[in-house]
């Protein structure tokens, strides 16, 4: 099993180190999930993914849809991502 940031789409994530999800899966989890399933796995990829795998699955307008639904375990990486956001988007 690889444990690769699965850019191309067919191998398990790193970062989703519990769930056997490839790649495609998380995109289109993303892309087509209900909310609820697009902030686990946006909140799961900001939380986990390194910086550069960060941006193989999401995009700014995905996090910022889902930012009002995501989990952090620390308060201070929403108020980082939340800052972020606001720069980004000016």
């Amino acid at each position: 099993m690889s444990t690769g940031t699965g850019a191309s789409g067919n191998h398990r994530l790193y970062f989703f180190w519990d769930y056997d999800l490839t790649g495609d899966d998380v995109r289109s989890m993303v892309r087509d999930g209900d909310p609820v399933e697009q902030a686990w796995v946006v909140s799961r990829i900001l939380e986990y993914a390194k910086w550069d795998d960060i941006w193989h699955y999401v995009s700014v307008a995905d996090i910022q849809r889902n930012f009002e639904l995501l989990t952090f375990r620390c308060a201070q990486d929403r108020e980082l991502w939340a800052y972020a956001l606001d720069r980004w988007t000016k």
